[in-house]
């Protein structure tokens, strides 16, 4: 496997460190090779480890074993830990925009995305909501067949509406929506965790999935139909079930992934049950493409305090996915 490429995001962030720290832990964790895209010095201002910059990615996998291979993104000015600035957003979407096309060319065997802040990014002129649409973007994969998985040891959900206002969820879930992000799901479950046939569980949009009506007809009008159309075709889809009820560990035996009709309904008990290990991944490209589901930190970035799990299982999600994926992905030496 050809090494994976881990865009390190705002500089002023705790991404230099996370994937510094998972580098020293390369041996114990039995981490694939792995490359770093981003200002060498943002990873020497906050760790005092071995670094190795690079000229060409072909050079990471010999250069992994002796230092954290680094393929150079400078940026100007100086970098100070915790205090973002508009040059760092810059080296962050370029350092994203890198990776990612070193992916698609396959000179990288998958893609891991650092912690970015989206705030700084759009003051740069950013228009994507997320990373995940602009690397949907970049493989030309529409919205709704690009989806966004986090994942834990024990629990998987799907949000089927991310970054909007809980107001404008009901008016933007549609048949269409759900069916399209529940066929991505199954081929991603399939093509990334090697699962022939999984089992998704749809959440209701409304208390207690509605209440038969009484207590909205999303439920009724939505969501029941788009499982019938999912079960038609093939796929174990059931659903809709009350959302209170849908993690507790009894119920989390009985599916493979939650489907939840929005961002916090999805992300509330992925990241009580995982905070810090949960990884985010889009389903639906012809690349891996993983990252961790933790935000930049400015607050304790260089501090030493940034713990490395979430990025860690990113990397190991990667290897195992590019692993399951060997024989279908569009690059056969990936």
């Amino acid at each position: 496997m050809k090494p994976l490429a881990i865009a390190l995001g705002d500089p002023a962030g705790i991404g230099p460190e996370i994937v510094a720290k998972a580098w020293s832990q390369r041996k114990q964790r039995r981490l694939a090779p792995f490359f770093a895209v981003g200002d060498p010095r943002s990873v020497k201002a906050v760790w005092d480890g071995p670094v190795t910059t690079l000229l060409e990615p072909a050079q990471a996998t010999a250069a992994f074993a002796q230092g954290l291979p680094v393929l150079p993104i400078e940026r100007s000015g100086d970098i100070a830990p915790g205090q973002p600035d508009r040059a760092g957003a810059q080296t962050a979407l370029r350092s994203l925009e890198i990776a990612t096309g070193l992916a698609q060319t396959c000179a990288a065997g998958g893609l891991v995305t650092g912690p970015v802040s989206k705030a700084q990014l759009y003051d740069i002129g950013f228009t994507h909501p997320g990373q995940t649409e602009f690397v949907a973007e970049r493989f030309g994969v529409a919205g709704e067949n690009a989806v966004m998985m986090l994942a834990g040891p024990s629990l998987r959900v799907v949000p089927i509406t991310t970054h909007i206002p809980l107001a404008a969820v009901s008016e933007i879930l549609s048949i269409d929506l759900l069916v399209a992000k529940g066929r991505a799901t199954a081929r991603g479950l399939c093509r990334n965790f090697g699962l022939e046939a999984p089992r998704l569980a749809f959440a209701g949009f409304n208390p207690h999935a509605g209440e038969q009506g009484a207590l909205g007809r999303e439920e009724i009008e939505i969501i029941a139909p788009a499982v019938d159309i999912l079960r038609a075709e093939g796929i174990d889809a059931t659903g809709p079930f009350a959302a209170d009820t849908m993690f507790h560990p009894r119920a989390r035996a009985t599916y493979d992934v939650a489907l939840c009709c929005y961002h916090d309904q999805a992300l509330i008990p992925i990241k009580t049950l995982h905070f810090d290990e949960g990884v985010n991944m889009t389903l639906g490209l012809p690349i891996v493409r993983t990252s961790p589901d933790h935000g930049t930190a400015f607050a304790i970035a260089g501090k030493d305090r940034a713990e490395p799990g979430a990025m860690i299982a990113a990397i190991q999600l990667a290897a195992s996915a590019v692993a399951h994926r060997r024989l279908v992905l569009a690059c056969p030496a990936a």
